[in-house]
């Protein structure tokens, strides 16, 4: 039997909230119907990721009262997603994940509008995304929160006295999770710690040693290790593995088994293949529902100021219900918010060429193919073949001690600034 709910019985458990005062509200609120009317009229939304978390946000954010809702999300279903990702069912494999749960969401709840786009996040400038008072993200890898958390610092005003602009602000959520445990941080742009100051926090990337993949395997890893990066390379030289194509992720499973066989490895599978490939994180929906909520109920704070929100960062650990939370310092030397410059300190016969290669391996900069300029004068960008003698020149003959230079670099939309020391 159904039952029909008016728009008043709908929103009533919105109104014990935000319909009377509380001493843990946060500062402003007044308990009157102009929160809630600022909730469903006024606030735009913007969700990252239409996946394990995405679908879990989406939908804690129509059942909660925001109404103009926008995601993002380059991918499309798989049969895979299917266990977790509610929003989607077996008629929806190969449609795009944003189309299918917008639509979902909106005829599930009426009045709620979820705009999809079926894009990588990088496709829109800075123009699109500070319409939106909030934007949660739900993505699962980090160069994609790296260029997000760098483009809403970079939204960011600063008048002549150095002071941000409170209108400019727009807070962002993160919210992950891996297998049983997950964290939320709430990142408030310019007044705290971003993301870019929390990079220390993640574990660095797993990388086999080639001679190990090449000649001694040890483990399952290596076997796929060598299926996708050398042998799949050799039989296909102008064709990149697709993770989410079946019959590429089938072939490199078929080669890594029988690489294993051939050195009596167990434990190669499909799955393993695909999550290799795919770089794919284990996932449990339980642990997606928990740190969405968790997400959401930030958002629902900021907007509404019905309780204060977090400051900044908490952490669930899959036992019970135990959350740990605390506060992440802000980095004053932080490539994306730090008031001051970053420093180098190096020698002086270091090769431009090589310099440039520990920009996109050291842990603290992780950049992908940067230009750099010294004052007005262009030293080198990938693009522009005139500046591509000064790679082979030695540092001290490009810069003086103390130098500042100006990096730009596709990883982060704003610009670095670093000064340049010799031993």
């Amino acid at each position: 039997m159904e039952v029909e709910l008016n728009e008043n019985e709908r929103w009533e458990d919105l109104d014990h909230v935000l319909l009377r005062t509380s001493p843990l509200a946060g500062m402003g609120f007044t308990g009157e119907i102009q929160g809630k009317e600022n909730l469903f009229n006024t606030t735009k939304i913007l969700v990252l990721g239409a996946g394990g978390l995405g679908c879990e946000m989406l939908k804690d954010l129509a059942l909660s009262g925001f109404r103009d809702i926008h995601v993002i999300d380059l991918d499309t279903i798989d049969l895979s997603n299917l266990n977790r990702q509610f929003l989607f069912q077996q008629q929806d494999i190969g449609k795009p994940k944003a189309e299918v749960a917008s639509r979902f969401i909106m005829e599930r709840v009426p009045g709620c509008k979820v705009t999809p786009h079926h894009c990588a996040l990088e496709t829109f400038d800075q123009e699109f995304y500070s319409q939106f008072q909030i934007v949660i993200s739900g993505l699962d890898n980090i160069p994609a929160r790296r260029w997000l958390n760098s483009m809403l610092v970079n939204i960011v005003a600063i008048d002549d006295d150095g002071n941000p602009d409170p209108k400019t602000i727009i807070p962002l959520i993160d919210g992950g999770s891996e297998g049983f445990k997950g964290q939320i941080r709430v990142m408030i742009p310019r007044f705290g710690s971003c993301f870019e100051c929390q990079l220390d926090a993640f574990p660095p990337e797993t990388k086999f040693p080639m001679c190990t993949i090449r000649n001694t395997p040890r483990n399952p890893e290596h076997c796929i290790e060598y299926a996708y990066a050398v042998q799949w390379p050799r039989d296909h030289e102008n064709v990149k593995a697709d993770g989410d194509n079946p019959a590429h992720i089938q072939e490199i499973y078929e080669n890594a088994l029988e690489r294993a066989k051939s050195f009596n490895i167990e434990g190669v599978t499909y799955m393993k293949t695909q999550g290799m490939v795919k770089n794919i994180i284990p996932a449990i929906a339980s642990t997606n529902a928990i740190i969405a909520a968790g997400c959401v109920n930030e958002a629902f704070k900021l907007i509404t100021q019905a309780s204060n929100y977090l400051n900044n960062f908490t952490i669930y650990n899959g036992v019970e219900l135990y959350t740990y939370t605390f506060e992440y310092e802000k980095k004053p030397d932080c490539l994306v918010c730090g008031t001051s410059s970053v420093k180098y300190t190096g020698s002086k016969d270091m090769l431009l060429k090589d310099f440039i290669e520990f920009l996109k391996s050291d842990k603290n900069f992780k950049l992908v193919h940067p230009s750099i300029r010294k004052f007005r004068e262009m030293i080198y960008m990938k693009n522009n073949p005139d500046t591509f003698a000064n790679l082979e020149k030695k540092m001290g003959e490009l810069f003086e001690n103390g130098d500042e230079l100006t990096l730009t670099d596709k990883a982060i939309p704003s610009v670095l600034r670093l000064k340049v020391f010799f031993n």
